[in-house]
């Protein structure tokens, strides 16, 4: 064996150890449909986004994919996703807004 060969199998198998990993993590459970639907949670806004809060909207929501909205982002509104609930807030990470968009 060279040594150029020695020296490349460590980082072979590196690759492949960090590939694997990658493959086996868990993606969000995502029960139902995920279908989004905001009605009733109109509970949350007024709120502070913390991740308790966001986690509860998000469940609560059916939806499968959540996207928080800062101030000052931009925000495309003629791609709508059924599955996508995004919810809005303010600058001190109240939340403004609840939509599925």
């Amino acid at each position: 064996m060279t040594t150029r060969s020695r020296n490349v199998l460590p980082l072979v198998a590196l690759a492949t150890l960090s590939l694997s990993a990658c493959a086996t993590a868990p993606g969000p459970e995502i029960t139902g449909s995920g279908e989004c639907h905001a009605e009733g949670l109109t509970w949350a806004i007024g709120k502070n986004a913390d991740e308790a809060t966001m986690r509860t909207v998000f469940k609560q929501s059916g939806a499968g994919l959540i996207i928080p909205i800062g101030p000052g982002s931009t925000v495309a509104t003629r791609d709508h996703r059924p599955d996508r609930l995004r919810v809005y807030l303010d600058k001190d990470n109240i939340i403004t807004g609840i939509r599925c968009e």
